[in-house]
């Protein structure tokens, strides 16, 4: 089975030695190692992916809370292989309501094999949403919006989360919360096409350069804000010329963009995809 650990926190000497050392003397094959240091804020993050057999998942969960103990680093152990539940998700959202809906409805109705276990919003505007298909509510916004990503963390750890889906969460993740949940477990809808529209207004840039085809992207978050090579699927549509921006903006809003995510999660839960060295690859 496949087994992903992330791990980050303040940063040292001979951080890694103890991940990578446990776990090769407990007869993991190493896929993949990447390793990061955030100078300006003395951070170390770390992902590795390793290949074992299942019955060492459990002393490897174990040897990891070891490690967390010695070195003061946050390490999460987790494998999109584990067996006998379906996969968890945690929906981020703010405003808009189409996305995370289209999710609900995509759960409730057997298109996506997996469970809403929380909704997260840094607004309150999408709770009633979530109280409507039974799935708990969090907040973790003040009253300006501005969202307290620890405690989003905190809330998908209580969760046991699988996937975080930013379903137009507009708030950008910072790097240790990104790597936290690094190698295919944060997926995000942006409203546009990546990589020629990335930012806050991708609609009304295509329309200010007079493009006739519009979409959404369905990509995977690396630390790198919609760096547009974990692109998990996209969406587009075609307007005559002419066609008011606000035209466009509310197909997009309510048609394209909720069709992309959910059939970008779908692809992802159903194992379809995954990311490797930061570049999804299709699995098998």
């Amino acid at each position: 089975m496949q087994l992903i650990i992330t791990a980050v926190g303040p940063d040292n000497r001979g951080l890694a030695d103890p991940i990578v050392h446990t776990v090769t003397h407990l007869g993991a094959n190493i896929a993949e190692i990447q390793m990061f240091d955030h100078d300006e804020h003395s951070v170390f993050s770390m992902l590795t992916r390793v290949e074992i057999d299942e019955s060492v998942a459990p002393e490897i969960d174990q040897a990891m809370r070891d490690v967390a103990k010695t070195t003061g680093l946050s390490i999460r152990t987790w494998s999109p292989d584990r067996q006998g539940r379906k996969p968890r998700l945690a929906i981020c959202v703010t405003y808009r309501p189409e996305t995370p809906l289209a999710l609900l409805r995509g759960i409730r109705d057997g298109h996506i094999k997996a469970e809403a276990t929380v909704m997260i919003g840094n607004r309150k505007k999408c709770r009633r949403l979530a109280e409507q298909f039974d799935v708990p509510w969090e907040s973790v916004g003040d009253d300006s919006g501005s969202p307290d990503d620890n405690r989003l963390l905190e809330i998908c750890d209580h969760h046991q989360v699988d996937y975080i889906i930013l379903a137009r969460y507009m708030r950008v993740l910072p790097p240790a919360s990104c790597w936290s949940y690094a190698g295919g477990r944060i997926i995000n809808l942006h409203h546009g096409l990546l990589p020629s529209f990335p930012g806050m207004r991708p609609y009304h840039e295509a329309h200010a350069s007079r493009m006739l085809t519009y979409g959404a992207t369905c990509h995977f978050i690396v630390p790198e804000l919609d760096a547009g090579n974990q692109i998990i699927n996209q969406a587009t549509f075609t307007v005559p010329p002419g066609t008011p921006i606000e035209d466009i903006i509310r197909r997009g809003q309510e048609d394209n963009e909720p069709d992309c995510l959910v059939e970008g999660v779908r692809r992802v839960v159903d194992g379809e995809v995954q990311l490797h060295f930061n570049r999804v690859v299709a699995r098998g």
